[in-house]
């Protein structure tokens, strides 16, 4: 009995790490796919005032 109370223990314990991580990684989650709107509502912007601009594979950059 006592072995079966430790394992539980353990399993509990588990549980609880476990669970603390899931839920850092869905505040993380949550806080990328913000930052990720954010960048997309930006670059929707840009295309629509014309200065998303193409880069062509040959074209130099424009500071050379």
């Amino acid at each position: 009995m006592e072995e079966i109370e430790e394992k539980m223990a353990h399993l509990l314990r588990s549980v609880d790490d476990l669970s603390d991580i899931v839920a850092r990684q869905q505040t993380e989650i949550d806080r990328l796919t913000r930052r990720v709107e954010m960048l997309m509502h930006r670059e929707g912007e840009r295309e629509a005032a014309g200065s998303g601009g193409i880069v062509v594979g040959d074209e130099r950059p424009p500071h050379y």
